[in-house]
């Protein structure tokens, strides 16, 4: 039997991330895929928010998503485009990329790391005791892991072998979408009528000027809304076909399918993101619409989150009710987006009346307060964790500011590329002792001439110090005279090393 610090069931983009942060931590982590390759048939989902750019930047990683992505204001509520492009964040703008090239690239980087992959395996059953967990694979192997993480998804196997309950919605509409190609030209773009909400798009396309312009040739992403809920057979070329006559009158010659695949507006989130020794991240752990694109970037962050904790615990640098928080911090995140994309779900629905209230959020969404309100919600940068009112920096996403220190100019973000935390200090050199925690915490002396801007927020007060965690929130705020700063040392990093 192999044994792992750590097995993540799931090699998608929520678990690939959350290998890599636990591999920075010197974690010995195996990810668990039925897929023999990283390679995804077609290009399934496409885009990066904001925030989810901020933290692959925070690894040192975002420039590699970026040479190959569309750079584009991508933010969007029920079909309404939010512009950030006045946000206070370096990447203020959305990344058009497909799940396969996200996923390619993600593989690349936790490949130069000290990752084991079981490829070409399911995982048939699990078994956990005080000690660890035992997986038993379909292959016949069997692996033991003092956590298990389960990343594999909105059926996944490891939320029900953990019995942990998925309450939510029932789907009220289903679509099918595929890669095809196409005997005759559609009118391309996104269309309602009477059934939903459809679309043509080529897969290659280039946004110039914030427009989405098609190439002339190539495979075709359909989207159709089916007129009846609730097939759960694997969708078949004729489905497709039957669909796009019912809406059109006809299938335009639909052809060669690179994949079909169904999606609905099912909703559903996780009673616990633990239980005992096993986790939940991703889609495992939250279902819902993919209006918005929400569901790719919850789950990678998701990840962030939780692997410098899980890295602790399993180090012994904390105790195990660190892994407490990751669902307290976690789960109304998602549950929040659960909630937008209902909202937006319903907004989209093909009724006049639904159509005058569509209008009415779009002409309130056209002003200012509204739309940095729900940019930011859609972008991920309003993310509060609940860590204290005291300043409103605490809880929140420490801003990527140009630095200056005594070896030069140094971004906040590149402090983070490793995954350590980072006391920064920008007050008198020399004015914190952080010895009994310097094995675990950077202590940065720098200087910083510039306003301290918040999405949404606006302008706040500068700080003397920050603590950041590893995932880039704030942890604490003050000067060398609050005793406080032992406390969330303590809290977030463990007890101070005996002298």
């Amino acid at each position: 039997m192999a044994e792992h610090a750590v097995v993540v069931v799931g090699g998608g983009p929520a678990g690939l991330m959350l290998a890599g942060e636990l591999a920075l931590a010197g974690i010995d982590v195996a990810i668990v895929e039925r897929r023999t390759s990283q390679d995804l048939p077609g290009s399934r989902a496409g885009g990066l928010h904001s925030r989810t750019i901020e933290v692959l930047d925070q690894r040192g990683i975002a420039d590699r998503f970026l040479s190959e992505g569309q750079v584009a204001q991508v933010a969007g509520f029920a079909s309404v485009r939010l512009d950030i492009s006045d946000f206070p964040t370096r990447h203020n703008y959305g990344l058009g990329l497909w799940q396969n090239h996200i996923e390619r690239i993600l593989a690349g980087w936790v490949g130069e790391l000290a990752v084991t992959f079981y490829r070409g395996s399911e995982v048939t059953g699990i078994a956990q005791d005080d000690a660890g967990v035992d997986v038993e694979l379909s292959d016949g192997q069997s692996l033991r892991a003092e956590y298990l993480v389960g990343c594999d998804g909105g059926r996944s196997l490891i939320r029900k072998a953990a019995g942990i309950e998925f309450a939510g919605w029932d789907p009220t509409t289903s679509s099918l979408i595929a890669e095809v190609e196409l005997a005759e030209e559609p009118e391309w773009g996104i269309h309602r009528n009477a059934f939903g909400v459809h679309s043509f798009g080529r897969v290659e396309y280039e946004i110039r000027d914030g427009e989405v312009v098609y190439m002339d040739g190539g495979p075709v992403r359909v989207m159709v809304t089916e007129e009846h809920v609730g097939l759960t057979s694997e969708p078949t070329l004729r489905d497709l076909s039957e669909a796009l006559v019912a809406v059109y009158g006809t299938d335009y010659g639909i052809h060669s399918p690179t994949w079909i695949s169904r999606f609905t507006d099912m909703t559903r989130q996780a009673a616990a993101y633990r239980e005992g020794r096993v986790l939940l991240a991703g889609d495992a752990a939250h279902v819902h619409s993919p209006v918005g694109g929400q569901g790719l970037n919850t789950g990678v962050q998701d990840a962030v989150n939780l692997g410098w904790k899980l890295a602790q615990v399993v180090d012994r640098t904390s105790p195990e009710s660190l892994l407490d928080t990751y669902h307290a911090e976690r789960h109304p995140v998602a549950a929040r987006v659960l909630r937008n994309t209902m909202a937006q779900t319903a907004l989209m629905r093909a009724d006049d009346r639904i159509e005058a209230l569509r209008d009415t959020v779009s002409e309130l969404l056209s002003m200012d307060e509204p739309r940095k309100r729900f940019a930011a919600m859609m972008s991920g940068l309003d993310i509060h964790y609940d860590l204290g009112e005291e300043h409103p920096l605490l809880g929140r996403r420490m801003p990527d500011l140009d630095l200056v220190t005594s070896g030069g100019p140094l971004r906040v973000f590149t402090l983070l590329h490793d995954a350590r935390p980072v006391l920064l200090n920008l007050g008198e050199p020399g004015g914190f002792d952080i010895t009994p925690w310097v094995d675990r915490v950077q202590m940065i002396d720098a200087k910083y001439v510039g306003p301290w801007e918040l999405p949404v927020l606006g302008a706040v007060t500068a700080p003397t110090a920050v603590l950041i965690r590893p995932d880039g929130y704030v942890a604490w705020v003050g000067d060398p005279t609050q005793l406080a700063l032992a406390d969330a040392l303590t809290t977030w990093f463990g007890p101070p090393t005996a002298a």
